[in-house]
């Protein structure tokens, strides 16, 4: 079976935030598209994710790394819902690294040009379920 061609995207993409080239990342989102960036801080539209981004990445001195593990896409009506495993390394500010993993879900949507665009980064996944008080 061959690979869904979201992976190689969103691999495209976590390429793009470890190296911190938010530029290129945003050609990847929709302009009405929402990012999750933490659980209840909801950011929405281009400008504003890529702040978000730059900020995240600020926050873990540059040297974020994202990857990806197990992935299931789900197509439909020209959406994709993408159900998957995100690997996260980073500092943990004591000379030690952190990898967490989390089961993150994204939506996608096909545009009239054929590409597919990020509409909705949800990294938390169904974890934001039990964050909210």
């Amino acid at each position: 079976m061959s690979q869904h061609p979201l992976r190689t995207l969103i691999e495209t993409c976590d390429a793009a935030i470890s190296r911190r080239d938010f530029d290129a990342l945003m050609a990847f989102y929709a302009e009405d598209a929402a990012l999750v960036v933490k659980p209840s801080m909801v950011v929405l539209g281009i400008p504003a994710i890529r702040r978000a981004f730059a900020a995240i990445s600020d926050y873990f001195d540059g040297r974020l790394e994202v990857t990806q593990g197990a992935m299931e896409v789900i197509e439909g009506a020209d959406n994709a819902l993408v159900i998957m495993e995100t690997r996260l390394r980073y500092p943990d500010g004591h000379g030690s690294w952190i990898d967490e993993n989390r089961r993150a879900t994204y939506v996608f949507r096909k545009e009239a040009d054929g590409q597919w665009r990020c509409t909705i980064d949800n990294s938390y996944g169904t974890a934001l379920l039990v964050a909210v008080p």
